[in-house]
C-alpha cells in the first residue's frame, strides 16, 4: 500500500552546476530542475566553476534567476582562484549572500591558510566546508584498493587521504573554534575522529552521499568511470561505518551532484573525470539504505535531508515542503533525467521512495 509523507523543505548542501564555465553538462536551470524533480526545495552550489566563485559578482550571479524551482544558495571559495594561496575577501563575499565558504574540488594545503580563513569565517559565524583530501597523499591515485584496482594495476588512494586531511581540520576548529564541515566523507576512521570531535562539543559536522552509502568497492567489477568519484567508493567496513554514523545522527545527507559530458567519463578509471550525478536518486537511495535496510525511523532520516543541513548555510528561509511517496517500486532511467548529464551507475535499478511532483 502506498503512503505520502510531507517534511519540511529537503535542502542538498553539495550540487555542482557548471555554470559558468561547463553549461553544457550542467547549468543552473537544468540543475535546479533536476533539484525538484528530485525532491529538494534547495541546493547550495559549488564555487569550483570556470572563473572560480572568490568574487561578489559570482555570488550575484548564481542569485539572479528568481523563477529556477528550487532556491540556489551560493558557496563562494576559502581562497583566491581556489588556488590554496592566499584568503578570498569571504568578509566581502558573506555580505554577498554566501552560505558558507570551501574551495570544494580542492584542498586547503597550507596550514597557516586555512586557519587564518577559519578565523575570519568564525569573526562572521559562518560554517567552513572542507574537501578532506590531502594531495600530498592522494599521489595520482585513482581507486580504493579492491580486486579491480589489483587487476588493473590500477594507483590507489589511501585512507590516509581523507583521515590526515579530517585530522588537521579538527585541530585547527579547536584553536579558532570555528564550525568546519566535512564534506563527502568516505571512510570509517574519518566518520570516528568527527564522532569524537562532536562528544569533545567541537562544532564540527560532516555529510555521507547517498553513492557512498549504497556501494563499495565490491561493487566495482570492470573499468568504469561510473563508478569514479572523489572522494573513492570506501570497502565493505568504510560503508556500514558511514550507515552507522547517519543512523546516529553523526552526519547528515548530501549528493556531490557532479555533472560530466559524457566523453569525460568513458576513458576507464585513470583518465575519466571524477563525480556522479545524484539529484534525482538521492531520496530513493537514502530511504532504502538507511529505512529500509538499516531501520531507521523516517523523520530522523528526513531531518538528515532537512534540518540538519540548515546548520551549516547562512540564512535559510521558509522553503516549499517535500513531499514522499513510499509503497511502488520504480526504475531509475538515466535518460529520462532532468539533468543534462547521465553519469551514474544506478541505471536500471530499483526503488519504492520517489519524491512526489509539486
Amino acid at each position: 500500500m502506498k503512503k505520502r509523507y510531507t517534511f519540511p523543505g529537503f535542502v542538498d548542501v553539495h550540487v555542482h552546476f557548471r555554470d559558468p564555465g561547463m553549461p553544457g553538462a550542467e547549468n543552473r536551470r537544468s540543475g535546479a530542475s533536476a533539484a525538484w524533480r528530485g525532491g529538494f526545495s534547495a541546493v547550495v552550489t559549488m564555487p569550483n566553476t570556470t572563473p572560480a566563485g572568490d568574487n561578489v559578482e559570482w555570488i550575484k550571479e548564481q542569485l539572479e534567476d528568481e523563477t529556477l524551482p528550487v532556491k540556489i544558495y551560493p558557496s563562494a571559495c576559502i581562497s583566491r582562484s581556489r588556488a590554496g594561496e592566499e584568503v578570498a575577501d569571504l568578509e566581502e563575499l558573506a555580505q554577498a549572500g554566501a552560505a558558507f565558504f570551501t574551495d570544494d574540488g580542492s584542498y586547503v594545503k597550507s596550514d597557516k591558510v586555512m586557519e587564518e580563513a577559519m578565523a575570519r569565517a568564525a569573526e562572521l559565524n559562518m560554517c567552513i566546508c572542507d574537501h578532506a583530501m590531502d594531495p600530498d597523499i592522494l599521489n595520482g591515485g585513482v581507486i580504493r584498493k579492491c580486486a579491480l584496482a589489483d587487476a588493473l594495476k590500477l594507483p590507489v588512494i589511501s585512507e590516509e587521504t581523507e583521515v590526515k586531511a579530517i585530522s588537521r581540520d579538527i585541530s585547527l576548529c579547536r584553536v579558532t573554534g570555528c564550525r568546519i564541515h566535512i564534506q563527502h566523507i568516505s571512510t570509517a576512521r574519518g566518520v570516528e575522529l568527527v564522532r569524537m570531535a562532536q562528544r569533545e562539543g567541537l562544532p564540527i559536522t560532516a555529510e555521507a552521499t547517498p553513492h557512498h552509502l549504497l556501494l563499495c568497492t565490491d561493487d566495482i567489477t570492470r573499468d568504469d568511470a561510473a563508478f569514479k568519484m572523489a572522494p573513492p567508493l570506501g570497502n565493505r567496513e568504510d560503508l556500514f561505518e558511514l550507515r552507522r554514523g547517519v543512523k546516529d545522527g553523526v552526519l547528515m545527507f548530501a549528493t556531490d551532484h557532479a555533472p560530466h559530458p559524457f566523453e569525460t567519463k568513458n576513458k576507464g578509471f585513470l583518465n575519466s573525470a571524477n563525480g556522479i550525478v545524484g539529484l534525482e536518486t538521492a531520496i530513493p537511495i537514502t530511504y532504502s539504505v538507511m529505512v529500509e535496510e538499516e531501520g531507521m525511523d523516517i523523520e530522523s532520516w528526513a531531518k538528515a535531508w532537512y534540518e540538519m543541513p540548515r546548520w551549516i548555510i547562512r540564512g535559510v528561509g521558509d522553503l516549499k515542503l517535500t513531499t514522499i511517496e513510499v509503497g511502488e517500486k520504480r526504475r531509475v532511467t538515466v535518460n529520462d533525467f532532468y539533468s543534462l548529464s547521465r553519469n551514474c551507475p544506478y541505471d536500471g535499478m530499483e526503488f519504492d521512495c520517489w519524491a512526489v511532483d509539486r
